[in-house]
């Protein structure tokens, strides 16, 4: 793949974005290829799912120059959101509904669409040169990519109407306040941090914690004594994987679980 890297390490798939000279900008070849990835990940081993930028950038948003060309070209309306918007929005809806675990390593401008994909997975780690960004208005555009839906529910609808109308540049501590990134660390040492939450995540009860995560992304949409139902199924798979044995045992036995993902 031209503008995707994917690479599958014992239990972690690491998907890097890969165009630098557009800044890691979502492109339609791009968005493309990250879709199929996630359906390679999605058939493989993998127990965790790491989403990083190639050299300095996380995601700069989407392909400013593909819409320039297709205003150009006065291309059709229809034509313009399948070649530049929709192909995004998918690859970005694609990565929200992976069911394992799923890790942002934010290192970086995540701008636009860039801030939404971080956001569509579990957990967003940024370190301190990390910048966030939903600036749509700078080019006249509505929120795309999810951001109506996971921009919100990570801030709250008043603060969301705040950052999409000021297209406000945040840092990565303003992001940790605001709750968009889940930790910060130290630029000298945000890889070897970053590694170690990943191989906490992709040794852990890989039932139980896509099952955790079914559970909070739906939560928001039920009622308690609907989540309590839904939580009760999720319990009777984890009851009968092997990793919940394991659990039991070694915290029994006062030991580390070895879990298997099983």
């Amino acid at each position: 793949m031209e503008t995707i890297q994917y690479e599958l390490v014992g239990e972690t798939a690491t998907v890097t974005l890969t165009n630098p000279a557009l800044r890691n900008a979502l492109t339609l070849e791009m968005a493309t290829e990250l879709t199929e990835t996630l359906e390679e990940v999605e058939s493989s081993d993998a127990r965790c799912l790491v989403v990083q930028g190639s050299e300095g950038n996380f995601c700069a948003g989407g392909d400013i120059k593909s819409m320039l060309e297709a205003l150009t070209d006065d291309r059709e309306t229809e034509q313009l959101l399948e070649e530049v918007a929709l192909p995004i929005n998918r690859s970005v809806k694609r990565l929200y509904e992976c069911p394992i675990p799923t890790v942002a390593k934010v290192d970086g401008p995540a701008f636009g669409a860039g801030a939404a994909l971080a956001l569509a997975c579990d957990v967003v780690l940024a370190s301190e040169r990390a910048e966030m960004s939903f600036g749509f208005r700078r080019i006249g555009l509505s929120v795309d990519s999810g951001t109506s839906y996971l921009l919100p529910r990570v801030v709250g609808e008043k603060k969301a109407m705040d950052l999409i109308y000021s297209g406000e540049l945040i840092d990565a501590d303003r992001a940790a306040q605001l709750g968009l990134v889940s930790r910060v660390f130290p630029d000298d040492s945000f890889e070897q941090r970053c590694q170690e939450f990943v191989e906490q995540v992709s040794t852990g009860p890989t039932v139980a914690l896509s099952h955790s995560k079914r559970l909070v992304q739906e939560g928001t949409n039920r009622s308690f004594e609907a989540a309590i139902e839904a939580e009760s199924d999720g319990l009777r798979d984890s009851f009968e994987s092997d990793d919940f044995e394991t659990g039991v045992r070694a915290f029994i036995n006062k030991e580390s679980p070895e879990f298997e993902g099983e």
